[in-house]
């Protein structure tokens, strides 16, 4: 087996799981792990041990930048890394570090970025942000970056103007798991015409959701719609009243989606629904971009 020996380690630390990759200083990764130890779960003096748990097998050869980036950073974290206040550039340069026991750990955390008024916070997201703009230089406009904590975010000039932050996926895991609508909504499926049918919609009412939701329910018990026709429809409701809310911003804008799997798509499925084309990007390979690039910040 080849001893790896990176350069750097980049973290992405959520609030469920733990990504780690070892890094060559031009940003090539030697190496990768994973575990479900997310900040959620650990206590602070939890946190290096499962970072070693991934990366003791890359540890030998002296210290060793590692740059971390997301809930890492929350006042729930390994440390609180204070907040950047918008408008401010994309790549971030206060990096906050992190008292560790090993001798070989240089632990920084990325700041999260905060908004006065409307008052909102990422963590994370700016990091995508970030590594979006090292691959697309120059690109101005705005970027959306569904989760379970979806973000709109204005870009102009390298920097992140303001942001707003939609609960849209959070919302489908409660009504869909503690709902009455639990009953109606399949588990997986999909059904292509009900969820464009639903954003169409929910984009012209937006102020019906509340009884579209239930409607649903309605349908399962008279008129036998399917838990797969429920499910997209459940998705294009609430992604219909984002865009809605959302559509200052994307409305007669430059539109990138970054994010992975089938619910980004369905993004960039909805806005074209309202004739607006978003280029997708996927997420893990912003992050990388990201980290590589405040690792360059960080040694100057």
């Amino acid at each position: 087996m080849t001893e790896i020996k990176p350069d750097w380690i980049a973290v992405d630390w959520g609030t469920t799981n733990l990504r780690v990759w070892a890094m060559s200083a031009s940003g090539t990764v030697l190496g990768q792990g994973s575990s479900d130890q997310g900040m959620g779960q650990l206590s602070p003096a939890d946190f290096e041990p499962a970072l070693l748990a991934l990366v003791s097998g890359w540890l030998g050869n002296g210290r060793i930048p590692v740059i971390a980036c997301g809930m890492i950073g929350a006042r729930q974290g390994w440390v609180e890394a204070p907040y950047t206040s918008v408008p401010c550039p994309a790549t971030s340069t206060g990096f906050t570090p992190v008292a560790t026991d090993h001798p070989d750990l240089d632990v920084y955390v990325i700041p999260g970025i905060k908004q006065m008024q409307p008052a909102d916070v990422m963590r994370g997201e700016e990091t995508q942000i970030a590594g979006f703009l090292a691959l697309n230089p120059g690109w101005d406009g705005v970027l959306c970056l569904p989760g379970t904590h979806s973000k709109w975010v204005h870009i102009s000039a390298n920097e992140i103007v303001s942001f707003q932050t939609f609960m849209t996926g959070e919302l489908f895991a409660i009504l869909t798991g503690h709902s009455v609508l639990q009953h109606s909504v399949g588990d997986d499926g999909w059904d292509d015409d009900q969820f464009s049918q639903a954003v169409q919609d929910t984009l012209a009412r937006p102020e019906r959701i509340a009884a579209g939701l239930f409607t649903l329910r309605a349908e399962t018990l008279l008129l036998d719609l399917s838990p797969q026709a429920a499910r997209a429809r459940l998705s294009g409701q609430l992604i219909g009243a984002e865009l809605a809310a959302a559509r200052p911003y994307w409305l007669g804008q430059n539109v990138a989606v970054i994010g992975a799997g089938h619910i980004a798509q369905h993004y960039v499925n909805a806005l074209a629904l309202q004739a607006v084309p978003a280029t997708l990007s996927k997420g893990e390979k912003v992050t990388l971009a990201g980290l590589t690039a405040a690792y360059r910040s960080l040694k100057g």
